[in-house]
C-alpha cells in the first residue's frame, strides 16, 4: 500500500534547488532519480488483464539502490538467492560501528573509510577465527553497511553475519565452542578493531593530526553482537531487514507541511521509545544525501566460504558434509505474477511501452485505438 508521504514529495517540490543541498554531482543524479521514480518522466508501459481485458498502465521504476520505492522486489530476490547457501549451523549477527569523530572523514572521502572498515572488520574476523584458542579454522561473512542512524544523523556501523564455525584442513568443517552466547570474545575484538582501524586511517590519510588519531583510543569503541539465531533460515530473514534498507522508508514521514518534514523514529538511548522529530526541507534533505553511496561502492560484501569464488567450487561439498539435502531444491520463486487490480483473478502482460510525459489516459486511448502507441 502507498505511503501518504513519500520522500519523492519532498524532492520535487525542492525540484530547482537541490543542487544547493548536495555535496557533488551523483548525489544530485541520484536525488533526481528518485524524485522521478514511478512519474511520467521515466515513461512507462501499459498491461492488459488475460482474463477480463482491462487496460492499466504502470510508470517505470528509477532501480535505484536509494529509492524508498524500489527495494522491495530486490530484497525478495536477495533473500531467495540466500536461501540455497545456508548451512545447518548457528549464526552470529556482530555489528562494528565507527566513533563520531571520523564523521567528516566519511562525508569527505567516504569510499576510503568505508572500504576501511569493510577490510578491517574482515581482518579481525579472520584472526580471532584463526586463533586455536577460539577455533583454529577459515571463517566467512556476510558484510552490510548502513550510515544512518533513526534521525539521518550520519552513524556508519556494519552489520555482520557470521556462521557459527569454520573450514578447518582439508576443507572439513569444525564447529565454534561457543556455548551459545557469542562467536569471539566482544571486549577482544573491539580493541583489535580500533587499533587496526586506527592504523589504517594513519597510512589513507597522512596529512591528519597526530592528536586526532590518539584521541580516537580515549573511548572504546563499540561492537554489538546477538546470540545465536534460531534456525538457519531465520538468518536470511533477519539479515534480508538490513540489505536492502535505505536511510528513510516512505511509511516513516508523517507530514509534509510548511515546507517540513515529520517523521518517526526510534530512540535506542531511551529504550527505543518511539519519537517524531520535524526538520526543514533542506535539512532534511542534506540530511538524506549524505547517506547516498559513493558510485560503484558494493555495500553488501561476502567473504571466506561464502564469497563467489569459494561458493562456485566448494560450497555443495561443505554443505553435503553438513549433511544437506542438495537433492532437493530450494523453493525458488520465478517471479511474481502481476495480478489484475480490476478483476483480481486474471494475470498482466505488458502490451506496449512507452516513453513521454502525456497523462496516463492518453496512453491508454491510443492502446485501445491504435494497438500500440507511438513513442
Amino acid at each position: 500500500m502507498r505511503s501518504a508521504f513519500e520522500v519523492a514529495d519532498v524532492l520535487q517540490r525542492n525540484n530547482h534547488q537541490l543542487c544547493h543541498y548536495c555535496s557533488n554531482s551523483w548525489q544530485l543524479r541520484t536525488l533526481h532519480a528518485l524524485r522521478k521514480c514511478r512519474t511520467s518522466e521515466l515513461g512507462g508501459h501499459v498491461d492488459q488483464c488475460d482474463s477480463c481485458g482491462n487496460l492499466s498502465i504502470s510508470y517505470n521504476s528509477c532501480r535505484n539502490r536509494h529509492c524508498p520505492k524500489c527495494q522491495g522486489e530486490k530484497r525478495e530476490a536477495w533473500i531467495q538467492a540466500r536461501e540455497s547457501e545456508l548451512l545447518p549451523v548457528p549464526y552470529f549477527h556482530v555489528v562494528f560501528t565507527l566513533p563520531q569523530q571520523i564523521n567528516t572523514m566519511c562525508l569527505y572521502a567516504p569510499d576510503k573509510v568505508y572500504n576501511l572498515l569493510f577490510k578491517t572488520v574482515w581482518s579481525v574476523m579472520q584472526s580471532f577465527a584463526a586463533d586455536p584458542k577460539h577455533l583454529g579454522t577459515k571463517p566467512a561473512m556476510i558484510a552490510v553497511l548502513h550510515t544512518w542512524g533513526q534521525n539521518l544523523s550520519l552513524h556508519p556501523h556494519l552489520h555482520c553475519i557470521v556462521p557459527g564455525g569454520g573450514v578447518a584442513q582439508q576443507g572439513k568443517w569444525k564447529a565454534a565452542r561457543s556455548e551459545g552466547k557469542f562467536l569471539f570474545p566482544v571486549k577482544a575484538m573491539s580493541k583489535v578493531f580500533r587499533a587496526r582501524f586506527v592504523a589504517g586511517l594513519r597510512k589513507d590519510f597522512p596529512k591528519q593530526s597526530k592528536v586526532f588519531f590518539d584521541s580516537l583510543f580515549n573511548k572504546d569503541w563499540v561492537i554489538y553482537a546477538k546470540r545465536p539465531f534460531q534456525n538457519p533460515r531465520s538468518v536470511v530473514e533477519y539479515l534480508g531487514r538490513y540489505t536492502h534498507k535505505i536511510a528513510i522508508s516512505n511509511h516513516r514521514i508523517l507530514s509534509l507541511e510548511d515546507g517540513k518534514v515529520t517523521f518517526s523514529y526510534k530512540d535506542y538511548r531511551k529504550g527505543a521509545q518511539k519519537l517524531q522529530m520535524t526538520l526543514p526541507d533542506a535539512e532534511f534533505i542534506r540530511r538524506f544525501s549524505q547517506h547516498i553511496l559513493p558510485k560503484g561502492f558494493v555495500r553488501i560484501r561476502h567473504y571466506g566460504f561464502l564469497s563467489s569464488s569459494w561458493k562456485t567450487d566448494k560450497l555443495a561439498a561443505l554443505q553435503k558434509q553438513l549433511g544437506v539435502d542438495l537433492s532437493v531444491e530450494a523453493n525458488q520463486k520465478t517471479g511474481t505474477h502481476r495480478k489484475c487490480t480490476a478483476c483480481q483473478q486474471g494475470t498482466l502482460s505488458t502490451v506496449s511501452t512507452f516513453r513521454g510525459r502525456a497523462p496516463p489516459q492518453y496512453w491508454l486511448d491510443q492502446v485501445q485505438k491504435q494497438g500500440t502507441p507511438s513513442k
